[in-house]
């Protein structure tokens, strides 16, 4: 293009380009990009309109955008107020006229409620809405559900959403409030009254019945572009009616309940705020700088806000209205747990309200269920204990469950029917708990439900003893539900850990002492499985107290053992288990218990080799040998075996290789000979013990071809019975030979899986782990 051209192409405004001369809304548009430098697809972005929309525009398919829109594409391609009104005015010769059969249309009877200028986060929403919008066929009219738990800010979402999809629906949005948590929710014939006067439908032609009026609808909006927001829907059956058919229209439907039997809609289920998101909700509610100046404190606030938006955005309109007042101070109220939902108020908004509207609707059952749930230990819970604490039907309180899930006031495990509140919601259960059942039924719900779940718990850990797995089944209060085997109990026990500790002290405090000590027994084999867990020092802490309430020295004996044994390899506590196992000792000498005596010399000596003091970890477990050589009990013989093993590890860590050694292969012998009376599993897992420590024998003494096989049998044991505490040291062991033979590269991923292995166990030999990651990583260079 010459400069002749040029200068006919263009006049001067301001100093810019002057806009070439074009024919219509699309051919001016385009000219304008051009002018620009901007391709579709960094206009789209920066005007918030789609490349589809925004390609049919400059086509000519979509002659007359709304006014929104067209100040969006001025302002993103920069143009002056001449040029802006320019393209508005070739988008007004484009619009429509109103259709005057339908007679007039009232766009500002059912208009959006304003946006909020604070809007955070949801952007994978926002693009899933806009991928079903771009998406959609050109005879369908799409449906979005957006659901979830009361607070979430489904109607905020909704309304934001639609504004910024607005430029694709020229032909207007409407938004309904459908009152679904009022006593008498909006009617379908009463909502689609209003719609079909909002898109122009003359008062006298609307029909009285709401099947016409459906009709009536799906028939008008069948050729236009409409956005609908239905909000706060309360049911299918009133949502359905209200649904265009054919077309290019777009529904967002919000409701607190999930709405399942809607088919054929698209689903949004809002999710909780992650923590920068909900501080970002906070600094555009308060203002960053005072956010940036109390960080720690802002994080901890949403935190206690349970990162729900209502709840974060209360917290925030109450700060700045309090332009003075420290965050910290409002943390420091949200942190006293009794007074949380009392201080989540402002004005108008309260979370206790959020919560009750969906509560009052509830029916009689599903409250029990809700304000009796809130007494469940930990963070989640099966139907199995509501049901206790409720004294209600499992299977009516798993169809209770679900109506709650339905109704954002319970969230469901992705995996198992297990069930977890939201940290206010279980606040707001407490209350109308204290409201409505009153301090005597509490006490009765959790004594019942203590007094069950140890039974079961006893039976299930039971058939992990050497003697008494017989008896496990006999035990449980309701045999036809028992876990059918060993794979089965150790899943209960694992899953319900925290609803049966709590048991066990709810049962000290009732006085039911001695059901404390047979469960804290029957826990003592079930307690090798999972000796990571540190509850097991609070477990068998109860186990002494109750025997101490007793009065049963014999009964005291066996709990300090296993409490010096919870010290010693569960928290790694050795001047504390000691101390427990002197205890023990005393007590067993006592009571003349040789097998307590046998345990609590073992333990001692454990204790006291970890603080140093080796020879007399020595001289303690050649004592308990000689006192347990002649225990003839399958309980004794396992005895006699740790105590074995043990002697041979200190003497190996003394310089005594040879002798442990032989030792470690005297218990190898026994156990391949019938200990009778002991289950197989554990004679095999003693049995991997013995060759875990032979290997490391082997080792000691330089033989280190010899210490592969014996290494890799125990580990091999260790993982197929799930015993991680003991499978981890030693593939540890096994990759420490491994790197000594020169293997670098095996023994670097043998290394590498333990020291992550033990580091989730917290297991003291992580360290040790990875400093042989470093040498063999050196020794490989």
């Amino acid at each position: 293009m010459g400069p002749n051209q040029a200068e006919q192409g263009e006049h001067h405004m301001g100093g810019e380009a002057a806009v070439p001369v074009a024919e219509g809304f699309g051919p001016l548009l385009v000219a304008l990009r051009m002018r620009a430098g901007m391709s579709q697809e960094r206009l789209s972005h920066a005007a918030g309109v789609s490349v589809r929309a925004l390609a049919d525009l400059e086509r000519g398919r979509s002659r007359g955008p709304q006014r929104r829109t067209v100040q969006a594409l001025a302002a993103a391609l920069g143009l002056d107020e001449d040029t802006a009104a320019e393209l508005e005015r070739a988008a007004r010769l484009g619009r429509p006229r109103p259709r005057s059969a339908a007679g007039p249309r009232t766009h500002n009877v059912l208009a959006l409620p304003r946006d909020i200028n604070d809007f955070v986060a949801r952007g994978p929403a926002l693009a899933r809405l806009l991928t079903l919008v771009d998406g959609a066929a050109p005879a369908t009219s799409p449906v979005s559900v957006v659901s979830g738990q009361p607070g979430l800010g489904k109607t905020t979402f909704a309304v934001h959403a639609a504004h910024r999809l607005a430029s694709h629906f020229p032909d207007g949005q409407l938004a309904v409030d459908l009152h679904g948590m009022d006593p008498e929710p909006t009617t379908p014939r009463d909502a689609l009254g209003s719609l079909l006067r909002a898109v122009g439908v003359n008062e006298r032609a609307i029909p009285a019945s709401t099947e016409d009026r459906s009709g009536l609808l799906r028939s008008v909006v069948r050729d236009r572009r409409l956005l609908l927001v239905l909000d706060n829907a309360a049911s299918e059956d009133q949502v359905r009616p209200l649904l265009p058919g054919a077309g290019r229209c777009l529904t967002v439907v919000t409701s607190r309940h999930a709405l399942a039997g809607l088919e054929a809609v698209h689903r949004i289920d809002l999710a909780l705020l992650r923590q920068e998101e909900a501080v970002e909700l906070l600094s555009r509610i308060v203002g960053p700088e005072r956010v940036g100046q109390e960080g720690r404190a802002a994080r901890d606030l949403v935190e206690l806000c349970g990162f729900l938006p209502l709840a974060v955005r209360i917290a925030g309109q109450r700060l700045a209205s309090r332009p003075h007042e420290r965050i910290s101070k409002l943390t420091a109220q949200l942190a006293r747990e009794e007074k949380r939902l009392d201080t989540l108020q402002v004005g108008d908004l309260q979370v206790r309200a959020a919560f009750a509207l969906s509560y009052r609707q509830l029916p009689p059952g599903a409250r029990t269920v809700l304000r009796r749930a809130s007494l469940a230990a930990g963070g989640e819970f099966g139907p199995e204990t509501a049901a206790l604490l409720a004294d209600l039907p499992v299977g009516s309180v798993a169809q209770y469950a679900e109506e709650l899930v339905d109704a954002g006031l319970l969230q469901p495990d992705a995996t198992a029917e297990r069930y977890r509140f939201h940290d206010l919601v279980k606040l707001f259960a407490a209350e109308q708990l204290a409201a409505e059942d009153g301090a005597a039924v509490s006490r009765a719900a959790l004594d019942r439900t203590a007094l069950w779940m140890l039974r079961r718990a006893t039976a299930a850990a039971l058939r992990f003893d050497a003697d008494r797995h017989q008896d496990a089944l006999d035990d449980d209060p309701d045999p036809a539900g028992a876990p059918a085997d060993r794979d089965e109990a150790r899943a209960w026990l694992e899953a319900e850990r925290a609803q049966w500790l709590a048991a066990l002290h709810q049962a000290q405090t009732s006085g039911h002492h001695r059901q404390v000590i047979d469960t804290a027994g029957a826990m003592h084999w079930f307690s090798d499985l999972n000796q990571h867990w540190e509850l097991w020092v609070e477990v068998f802490r109860c186990g002494v107290r109750a025997a101490r309430a007793l009065g049963s020295r014999q009964d005291e004996a066996v709990q300090l053992n296993f409490l010096a044994w919870a010290y010693g390899n569960c928290v790694h506590d050795p001047h504390a288990s000691l101390a427990a196992a002197d205890a023990a000792l005393a007590a067993a000498r006592e009571t003349g218990d040789r097998l307590q005596t046998g345990w609590a010399l073992g333990y001692g000596a454990s204790a006291l080799r970890r603080t140093g003091r080796v020879e007399e970890a020595i001289a303690r477990l050649r004592e308990s040998a000689a006192c347990l050589a002649d225990e003839t009990s399958a309980q004794g013989r396992l005895a006699e075996l740790s105590t074995l093993n043990m002697l041979g590890t200190h003497l190996r860590q003394s310089g005594g290789a040879e002798e442990a050694l032989n030792i470690h292969r005297l218990s190898e012998a026994i156990c391949q000979a019938e200990v009778t009376g002991a289950p197989a599993e554990l004679i095999t897992a003693y049995l991997a013990a013995a060759r875990h420590h032979i290997g490391n024998d082997l080792a000691a003494l330089g033989r280190w071809a010899e210490a592969e096989l014996p290494l890799r049998q125990a580990l091999a044991t260790f993982e197929a019975v799930d015993m991680a505490a003991w499978a981890e040291p030693t593939r540890l062991d096994l990759g420490i030979v491994l790197r000594r033979l020169g293997r670098h590269d095996e023994a670097r991923r043998t290394l590498l899986a333990a020291h992550d292995a033990l580091r989730e166990l917290n297991n003291p030999r992580q360290a040790e782990a990875a400093a042989e990651l470093r040498e063999v990583r050196t020794e490989a260079r």
